[in-house]
């Protein structure tokens, strides 16, 4: 059985935008505590990510 966790569709991004890459990176353990608080940390790091892509640009 496939993981769910790792399909697109699972992730509210459009579908012809599939999650293939991985990122890593090194936080403060504070960081990494709130992130993890969250009830989607990744979608919330992918949001995060993207917000500050968005600024950076425009």
């Amino acid at each position: 059985m496939s993981n769910p966790k790792g399909k697109p569709e699972n992730f509210g991004n459009q579908e012809s935008r599939e999650l293939t890459d991985n990122l890593s990176f090194r936080v403060t353990k504070e960081m990494k505590d709130a992130v993890k608080a969250k009830d989607d940390p990744s979608e919330f790091c992918r949001r995060a990510i993207q917000k500050a892509l968005d600024e950076e640009s425009g």
